[in-house]
């Protein structure tokens, strides 16, 4: 394994420890509370943040996403299409993400992780400088791609470990 890829490898492990912690022997309820009607839950923040490094992850390696290949979708039965990854989401659809347990998203992550640090454990730094979405100007590298995907999980199990820390105080 290069240099890099053990980065990569190291920080979605770190993305993985906070999302376990903040799940941990949640109830389905506490999952879907709010501080207020148009705030994030910890169920939905985590489902987020997995289906974006599934999303994005799979379109990089070029495989179907854990979410369909291996049927979480189903285990999930959410009402959202299949493709949804929560991007943009109203404060509705953010509830929509209801009725499940932390061992589910505990499962779903874990699996998402797995696939991921299993592509990205094999890269070498020349497979960083790959254009793997030319939308954007500049284009965005593989390796801008993962820098983003784990600051953006980061972010968001950073709040649901503030959610988990407001509940606690209740």
């Amino acid at each position: 394994m290069t240099a890099s890829a053990d980065l990569l490898v190291d920080a979605f492990d770190r993305v993985q420890e906070t999302v376990q912690e903040v799940l941990a022997g949640l109830t389905p309820e506490e999952l879907t509370a709010r501080p207020d009607s148009g705030a994030n839950t910890i169920a939905w923040l985590t489902w987020h943040l997995t289906r974006v490094q599934d999303d994005h992850l799979a379109d990089a390696a070029g495989t179907e996403q854990v979410w369909t290949a291996q049927g979480w979708a189903d285990r999930f039965g959410l009402r959202l299409p299949p493709d949804d990854t929560g991007y943009g989401h109203s404060p509705k659809q953010v509830a929509a993400v209801r009725g499940v347990t932390a061992e589910l998203l505990t499962g779903y992550h874990d699996a998402v992780h797995d696939q991921t640090v299993g592509y990205v454990g094999a890269l070498r730094d020349t497979d960083l400088g790959r254009v793997v979405d030319d939308s954007w100007s500049p284009p965005v590298t593989l390796a801008v791609r993962l820098v983003s995907v784990v600051s953006d999980d980061l972010q968001h199990a950073g709040q649901a470990a503030y959610l988990r820390g407001l509940l606690s105080r209740r």
